[in-house]
Parts: structure tokens; C-alpha cells; sequence
């Protein structure tokens, strides 16, 4: 063997277990290895997970707010606005460099896969797109990247963008992105998805839209997502991110849209944090949260996930890529504090995270990739109470990070 965790505590494990790792792979997991290896690791019964997963983040955006305009009136229009200077005049390695600052982040607090999307319009043309492929292949040996192409201005309303999101997927594009929402019309919203699922049809690809990211209860193409790919009978996994404006439907129809959802069998990614932040900052009380139905979907069977959104970026001026701190959000936001709750928190940033990105050999068990994180507390409540410190950092069998923190008080 050449890595060996001893002493870990895994969830829904009584016993501590050790994790033998050969390679890449988990090769054995018992309550004592007899073996030894050149690098072994005390867990020392700390909590021990599967590495956590990201599924939505914008690193081409992420670290630009202080350098730009002050958002004066922290609207959505406004905000795309900001970043046009961006687009405009950045270069690939520009953006490159701000990604490598997000990415440490993230690998540092324990996320081994990150899904990131690029925009790609007729303003910063292909840039965005060719520096996340740049960084995916850059840092392959401590993170898994999967790069979305994102039609961050429209589709119809960016005219030319089409042919842009089609030569993003020629350079290697992982996902097809989309944002029906944004468009002028109900008509152009449907012609936007009917676009992007022509064109994931067109490179075999998955699909991940932002939908209803508002408070409009008008708003409705998570519904004409869920229809379209319920008619089209499209093979491939499809994710869709915020659905916001679900939570602004009455009950009737939200129980309509939830079924759909499921019967789509669509993925439903919820960030609290940006949804606390940015939706009804403008209201009057009571201010809604502004959070899609996280608690109903769920319930129906839909798999909901969460992800760090936005990083110091005209959306949201916090941000550090710590998926533990994107749970905690999740805890608040959606009252996920009893007990069950904490194990969903958990699925939320691991397990339903890598089914929704379709994640092979994912997993603490034999034969799957050693992708794991040892965090300085001994169970899931702790961790989250705590924010606790990732003590260790595994990616495909190699200590890719570490944190020990020290400090002391003195009394007088």
C-alpha cells in the first residue's frame, strides 16, 4: 500500500475503520490494517468523508469586485453589467490567475471536484471557456474540474452566442450551460433551452441551467425545462440551478412544477448563501429567504444539492469555496438543524453532489477513488458547529492539503 488513514470515523460507522490506499484506489477499509505504508495518516477518530463536490461555482468572475465599480443598486442587470469591463479587456491568463486563488481555496477546505462555469457571449467571446480549460488541465493533480459553457448574457438577447456555446464545446467543453430565465420572453426562454438541448444532443453532453433565479412568481422555465425534457425523452443528466421563483408559486402549482421536476428526473441545485444575499434585499418585511423549496423537493425524491456560487464577484462579496460553509447557509436557510438534517447537509456536499455530476468510482469503498477529507471534529454536527479545520486532504491517493490549526489563550 502506499497511503494508509488510520483511525478514521466514517459516517453511519460505529467502529473506526482504516483506509488502505494503493495508487489511486481504495484498495481495503477495516478496523486494523495489518499492513503499513510509506505514508500514513492518524485520523486519530476524526470524522472522515468522501471529498466534498462543488457543483456551481463562476471562478472566471470570482475576485474581481474590489478592482470594479461599486454595485449601487445590487440588481441582476446591473451586476452583469460590471463584469463587461472583464470580458472585454482580460486575458486567459488573467483569468487563470484568479482561478488558482479559488482553487487553493477550495482543495485547502476538502473539495476534490468542482464544477465551474464559463460565460461564453459576444463580449468576452471564448476567453472565459479556454482559461477554465486551461485551469482544469493545470491543477488535474488536486482537483477534478468540469467546465461548464455558460450563455451568462442570453442566447436570443446576445444574438451570435449559439455559435459560440457550439465552437466551447469543440474546445472541450464538459456541460452545456444555460439561463432561459434572462431572456425578454416566455417564447424566447423555450427557444433558449430548445437551443442548449440541441446542442448537448449534438456533443453527448449534460446540461446545467440557472432557471427562475428571481422572486418573480411568473418566472416559470424550471417548468418548460422539466417539460422539455420529459418530451424530448433526452438521455443525458440534466441540472438546474436556483429555482427560486418556486418559492413564490402557490402551493398548487409549486406540487405541479416539483413533480415534473421529479419525473425529469432534473437535479435541483440550491445555494443558500447567494440566495440570502441577493433575492428580496429590495423587499419590504416580512423579506422572503428567497430559497427554492429545498425541504419539498427533497421529499418528493428530487436530489438537491448545494455549491459555492459566487466568490468576492459583483453577485456576492463573501465567498471562500468551503463547501462546510455552504452546508451551514443550507442549515439556517432551509431550518435543516435536528438530527436526520445533518446527514442531509452532508449528502448535500458529497453523495448527491457526485450523482448529479455523474461522478464514477465515488465514494469510501473498495475499488473507488481515494478522494477523502479528514476534518478535526468527530461527527457531522461538530464539523458544521465548529467549522472545523480539514485536518487532511486526500485527492485520487496523494495528501493534496493539510491544516493544523494552533492558538492559545492567556489569563491574566
Amino acid at each position: 500500500m502506499d497511503l494508509i488513514v488510520r483511525k478514521a470515523k466514517l459516517r453511519g460507522s460505529e467502529t473506526l475503520q482504516d483506509i488502505g490506499v494503493e495508487g489511486e484506489k481504495i484498495v481495503e477499509i477495516a478496523p486494523e490494517i495489518k499492513a503499513s505504508a510509506p505514508k500514513e495518516l492518524d485520523a486519530e477518530g476524526r470524522l472522515t468523508t468522501s471529498g466534498f463536490v462543488n457543483p456551481h461555482h463562476h471562478p472566471d468572475k470570482s475576485m474581481v469586485r474590489d478592482q470594479m465599480e461599486p454595485n449601487k443598486t445590487y440588481l441582476f442587470d446591473e451586476a452583469i453589467e460590471l463584469t463587461w469591463h472583464f470580458k472585454r479587456d482580460f486575458e486567459v491568463d488573467d483569468i487563470v490567475k484568479r482561478i488558482e486563488k479559488v482553487v487553493q481555496m477550495a482543495v485547502s477546505f476538502g473539495t476534490t471536484h468542482l464544477r465551474t462555469f464559463a460565460d461564453v457571449d459576444t463580449i468576452g467571446g471564448l476567453k472565459p471557456v479556454k482559461a477554465e480549460l486551461k485551469a482544469k488541465e493545470l491543477f488535474r493533480d488536486i482537483i477534478d474540474i468540469q467546465v461548464v459553457a455558460f450563455p451568462q448574457e442570453g442566447i436570443i438577447r446576445n444574438e451570435g452566442t449559439a455559435d459560440l456555446l457550439r465552437e466551447a464545446m469543440k474546445l472541450g467543453a464538459d456541460v452545456v450551460g444555460g439561463l432561459p430565465w434572462y431572456e425578454h420572453s416566455d417564447e424566447d426562454a423555450k427557444t433558449h433551452i430548445d437551443i442548449c438541448f440541441d446542442i448537448a444532443k449534438e456533443f453527448n453532453k449534460d446540461i446545467h441551467m440557472l432557471v427562475d433565479n428571481t422572486n418573480n412568481p411568473n418566472s416559470r422555465t424550471l417548468e418548460f425545462l422539466a417539460v422539455k425534457k420529459i418530451k424530448s425523452k433526452f438521455p443525458r443528466t440534466v441540472t438546474a440551478s436556483h429555482a427560486e421563483a418556486l418559492a413564490f408559486y402557490d402551493d398548487i402549482h409549486a406540487d405541479k412544477v416539483i413533480q415534473l421536476v421529479k419525473q425529469a428526473g432534473i437535479h435541483i441545485c440550491s445555494n443558500a448563501h447567494v440566495s440570502l444575499a441577493f433575492e428580496g434585499h429590495q423587499a419590504r418585511q416580512p423579506i422572503p429567504r428567497g430559497l427554492t423549496r429545498v425541504r419539498e423537493l427533497l421529499q418528493a425524491g428530487v436530489n438537491v444539492i448545494t455549491g459555492q456560487d459566487d466568490c468576492n464577484d459583483p453577485y456576492y462579496p463573501f465567498g471562500r469555496m468551503d463547501q462546510l460553509e455552504v452546508a451551514l447557509f443550507m442549515a439556517h436557510a432551509a431550518h435543516f438543524i435536528f438530527p436526520p438534517d445533518l446527514d442531509i447537509l452532508f449528502n448535500m456536499i458529497t453523495v448527491n453532489g457526485a450523482q448529479a455530476l455523474v461522478l464514477q468510482n465515488y465514494g469510501i469503498k473498495v475499488g473507488n477513488l481515494a478522494d477523502l477529507v479528514v476534518i478535526d471534529a468527530p461527527d457531522p454536527k461538530e464539523a458544521l458547529r465548529l467549522m472545523a479545520d480539514r485536518r487532511f486532504v486526500i485527492y485520487r491517493g496523494r495528501l493534496v492539503a493539510e491544516t493544523k490549526r494552533e492558538g492559545s489563550v492567556y489569563r491574566v
